[in-house]
């Protein structure tokens, strides 16, 4: 297979294997943490109503969901692609925390939350990637 679309296609497996994981554990949240039962967080405007009554350890599952999903993407990305692979492993990453800053925008997030999560969420896990990917082997 020719270089570019191989690694075209490393960045859309990586982007859509992350985005799965990251849903995976944000709508499973309630296994890792409880909601009072009279909480519905199935639409938008039910979850930017129950967001002010939220504790530390809800924004937990959202946060590790956004790093996994970052680190599992940027890996696929960087074990997929045939060169440019940190270019290529950041990309995912850099799209992944675009979608973090307008989910920022979007609801009523506290701002500790906002920065710890562009912060540390994104382009660390996705550097985290990318250094698993190559692991013991020239870097490029």
């Amino acid at each position: 297979m020719n270089m570019a679309p191989r690694n075209i296609i490393s960045i859309l497996v990586g982007l859509t294997v992350g985005n799965a994981i990251n849903m995976g554990l944000v709508m499973n949240s309630g296994m890792f943490v409880s909601f009072p039962a009279e909480m519905d967080l199935t639409t938008m405007e039910n979850l930017k109503m129950a967001l002010p009554l939220f504790e530390i350890r809800h924004f937990l599952i959202p946060f590790i969901a956004h790093a996994i999903s970052t680190l599992a993407g940027s890996l696929l990305t960087a074990l997929i692609a045939v060169s440019h692979k940190i270019s290529y492993a950041l990309i995912v990453g850099f799209c992944f925390m675009i979608g973090g800053m307008i989910t920022i925008i979007l609801l009523p997030l506290p701002a500790w939350f906002g920065i710890l999560d562009i912060g540390l969420a994104y382009m660390p896990f996705a550097y985290l990637g990318w250094r698993l990917a190559v692991k013991g082997s020239p870097t490029d």
